[in-house]
């Protein structure tokens, strides 16, 4: 602690403190504060802060009360506030040869430091991140699952980067040594599960018995790229699904850990926004630990250059979190402070820090060489003793065990290796599942296969349909007072049930009523989803006479329905994304919606749809159903407010373009199964219904993406019969021209192909000029998988015509150079794809409105004049 507290006097900007402009900082021998003290020490326990969970600073603040006047304590009342005290702030802690014992004995002070030894040994060119240098957090996370077990926790989700990540997983998940060691060998030939991802970034899951608490724990390691602290709210939206599966209202019985690293703690911004959901009600999992492991660099930039804060910890004083700083080279302070911060979560359900100050004895990895940039620290580093070396001559010098016992425990281990060593040089094959770190019991075969490849029809009764559309358009509860304009909303949803129609925001009711009825968990979250970011949804109503009174009308469709959970999200999407797909990771038997304000702003989340949704299940074989409802068409509004950017999504899709797949037997279902995501973009509600409830009538799950619409809300035409959502009715891939065209296919002289709004705008001009007969336009509402088979029946049928895409979006955006590669193998490359739409724009949108119509004019000007490619290749 000595040698902490000179490291930040010497860090600390002393002579900014002192300006004038500045409040002086209290400086004390050795140290300094960091605040000013605002206590009032003849306080009772009560009223102290950390007693009551609120403060932060609150352990630093009494460290130095404590360094001024070690008698200036509190005077505090017998009970459990006494014992508290005792236990929280005896500086140190009392020491203790039979938990010493324990921690030698028991292999927790070695374990760590031999697996990194071993495979140095073994694997001395490889990379692996060890964790030299901060051993002891194998003992730390091994106190706080202890504890908590102890507690009453029975299951575990942890996330971490990849620093240590290989020796949590042998060490505390108990993953068998010879998979690990399996992972090192170049010569496996992979299974055909995906493309696999490297070994520092796996996960796992395993249920074990804790020795300590005598019971049965699960523990599950999320798996993480090497954006360091993405998995933070994935873990936390998984935590949360887990304790509303099995009812913990209070977190008693899951929990999360984190761990992260210094400079990743400071820097990253995913790290404020996880803080900032841990105390919103429809996202706390009340209460994380976060453990640090602050081995004071980031890969090659010093602490001084990586963040303005004197401690990398800071950001968690946003939600009042205790920090407590630890020296890491001492195994038995750190499990000290470990079992207080898990005793502390247990007792207060919130965030606690534990921040152990390390180093780091290689370089960022193995092969790297840290004397390039921090030559000073490295001869140090080199000079230092291993923390378990240390350890161990303590405690053979105090008597507490002998040399015997300790080499004892080190061969046996060391045993352990060896021939899990041997077993792993056995493996021919090398499975990405064994690493499976969200498993779902029971909804796959014995092999990890869908139990069948067969979608069943997504219809429902027209009995269901209008029961669950007058709950729409009512308010079920008594004396509950309704905005005026709401009221002439329900009155327009119960003329349309009358007249058996929908809209784009009862058709969504429908699906999402539907399926609470059978017993699933829907969950929509996302900005300002209670009312919709255009006025249209209104899932949550408010009585305008009372404060904070609502009605959630979903929640009253049947008495034995799932809940139904709408939740307006923090302002931001990263960590909102993050957490809502960790949400669906827990069980299949949930939809589980994020809807963009606009689809625009999904890009601020781009890294969790990157590394996590669109690649998941081919790195982690790991299956999720998560939804993103992303608004997108081109009305004018400006560049930030137009655009879901869907040729990111389709640049990700994992179909070959120019490969025809066989179009025979299951070829609809196989295609989805096949698949990374699905891509659609709806232009009936009949069929938003019907890909929301096949998102979990599949035998498997997938992520999907709708481009939802926007102006579509209201359109007079947007409408879908209750005809067209009735049993044996399915989701449409393709939706054909049903008009003249379609009467007479001969007489059709082009075909323009397209998806979602522009199909109101393409058939309002074919009629005002008159060429309904003359020009069929089909709709592809599934763009991806690409539907070959439907496509290519509606090209045969119109042999003589010309093949357009029409898309509003700019052409080096939207769907072109998805769908046009598709369409020409549809067509065998006999015959060319013409284009009809805007040109290539660095915006997705003008901001001009009047620029707005001459561009949509031009491009439907185009897609109807029959000579417009008259002599084009």
């Amino acid at each position: 602690m000595h040698h902490l507290r000179t490291t930040v006097a010497r860090l600390w900007p002393l002579m900014a403190a002192q300006s004038l402009s500045r409040p002086r900082l209290l400086a004390l021998e050795g140290g300094v504060r960091t605040f000013q003290c605002t206590r009032h020490l003849k306080a009772s326990v009560a009223a102290e802060p950390l007693l009551n969970g609120t403060s932060s600073n609150y352990m630093e603040e009494m460290y130095y009360t404590w360094l001024e006047n070690p008698r200036n304590v509190h005077e505090v009342s017998p009970g459990w506030q006494s014992q508290t005290w005792t236990r929280y702030f005896d500086f140190p802690p009392p020491p203790s040869l039979v938990a010493a014992r324990v921690l030698c004995r028991s292999g927790r002070s070695s374990t760590g430091s031999r697996f990194e030894e071993f495979l140095q040994k073994k694997w001395s060119s490889e990379k692996r991140f060890g964790l030299e240098g901060c051993e002891s957090l194998i003992p730390a996370l091994k106190t706080i699952i202890d504890k908590s077990s102890q507690s009453g926790v029975e299951s575990v989700i942890m996330g971490m980067p990849h620093r240590g990540r290989l020796n949590v997983l042998a060490n505390v998940i108990r993953k068998e040594l010879d998979q690990i060691f399996c992972q090192f060998d170049s010569k496996l030939e992979a299974a055909n599960e995906g493309s696999g991802d490297v070994r520092y970034h796996l996960g796992m899951y395993h249920k074990r018995m804790n020795r300590v608490s005598n019971r049965y724990i699960a523990m599950s390691l999320m798996a993480n790229p090497s954006h360091l602290e993405a998995v933070d709210p994935v873990v936390q939206g998984k935590t949360k699904a887990e304790q509303f599966h099995c009812g913990d209202t209070e977190g008693k019985r899951v929990m999360s850990i984190l761990l992260h690293g210094d400079a990743a703690f400071a820097g990253q911004g995913i790290v404020y926004e996880t803080f900032h959901l841990s105390e919103l009600p429809s996202y706390t999992t009340h209460g994380t630990i976060h453990v640090v492991v602050n081995n004071q660099i980031g890969f090659t930039t010093d602490a001084r250059m990586a963040r303005s804060s004197p401690y990398p910890t800071d950001v968690a004083r946003v939600v009042n979190a205790p920090i407590f700083h630890v020296n890491a080279d001492d195994p038995e302070a750190v499990m000290y402070v470990c079992d207080v911060a898990a005793e502390w979560r247990s007792t207060f359900h919130k965030d606690v820090v534990v921040d152990m100050v390390c180093y780091r004895r290689n370089g960022h990895n193995e092969m790297d060489e840290p004397m390039f940039t921090q030559p000073l620290m490295y001869k140090r580093v080199q000079k230092q003793k291993k923390v378990l070396q240390k350890f161990a001559e303590k405690l053979i010098a105090e008597g507490v065990v002998t040399a015997q016992e300790y080499e004892e425990e080190v061969a046996s281990y060391d045993k352990i290796c060896e021939e899990a060593y041997t077993r792993s040089k056995d493996e021919k094959i090398l499975h990405i599942k064994h690493w499976l770190d969200s498993p779902w019991p029971g909804f796959f075969t014995v092999e990890g296969q869908p139990k069948s490849m067969s979608c069943p029809p997504t219809g429902i009764s027209e009995e269901e349909l209008c029961h669950i559309g007058n709950i729409a358009a009512s308010v079920p509860v008594d004396d509950f007072t309704i905005h005026g304009g709401l009221s002439r909303i329900l009155k327009g949803r119960a003329n349309m049930v009358s007249q058996r129609m929908c809209d784009w925001a009862l058709g969504e009711y429908m699906a999402f009523g539907s399926l609470l009825k059978e017993g699933i968990h829907v969950r929509l979250s996302g900005q300002d989803v209670e009312r919709g970011t255009f006025s249209h949804r209104h899932h949550v109503l408010h009585d305008q006479n009372a404060d904070k009174r609502t009605c959630i009308p979903m929640n009253y469709i049947s008495p034995d329905q799932a809940p139904y959970t709408v939740c307006n999200s923090s302002l931001f999407e990263y960590g909102v994304l993050g957490f809502e797909l960790g949400f669906a990771m827990a069980s299949p038997n949930a939809l589980v919606l994020w809807e963009a304000q606009f689809g625009d702003f999904h890009n601020t989340a781009q890294c969790i749809i990157d590394q996590f949704i669109s690649s998941g299940q081919a790195k982690w074989v790991r299956q999720n159903g998560i939804v993103l409802l992303l608004p997108h068409g081109m009305e004018g509004m400006g560049p930030e407010h137009s655009s879901a950017r869907p040729e990111r999504f389709l640049q990700m899709c994992n179909d070959d373009p120019d490969v025809l797949p066989n179009l025979s037997g299951d070829f609809a279902v196989r295609q989805l199964y096949d698949c990374n995501w699905i891509i659609v973009n709806c232009s009936t509600p009949a069929n938003y219904f019907h890909v929301l409830r096949r998102q979990i009538l599949l035998p498997f799950r997938k992520p999907l993406v709708v481009f939802t619409p926007k102006s579509l809300l209201r359109h007079p035409e947007a409408k879908s019969s209750f005809d067209d959502m009735l049993p044996g009715t399915h989701f449409e891939r393709v939706i054909t021209d049903n008009g003249a065209a379609a009467l007479h296919p001969e007489n059709v002289k082009r075909v323009i192909f397209c998806t979602g709004k522009i199909f109101y705008e393409l058939t309002r001009e074919r009629k005002n000029r008159g060429m309904d007969d003359t020009v069929a336009v089909v709709r592809i509402e599934q763009l991806s998988p690409f539907p070959f088979d439907l496509v290519q029946a509606e090209t045969n049928r119109y042999t003589s015509a010309d093949l357009v895409w029409c898309q509003e979006e700019h052409k080096n955006q939207g769907y072109y150079y998805y769908v046009k590669p598709r369409i020409h193998t549809s067509v065998s490359n006999s015959r060319p794809i013409w284009y009809a739409g805007r040109e290539p724009a660095a915006a997705p949108a003008t901001g001009n409105k009047q620029t707005h119509l001459m561009e949509l004019q031009r491009l439907l000007d185009t897609a109807f004049d029959l000579e417009a490619f008259a002599g084009k290749l």
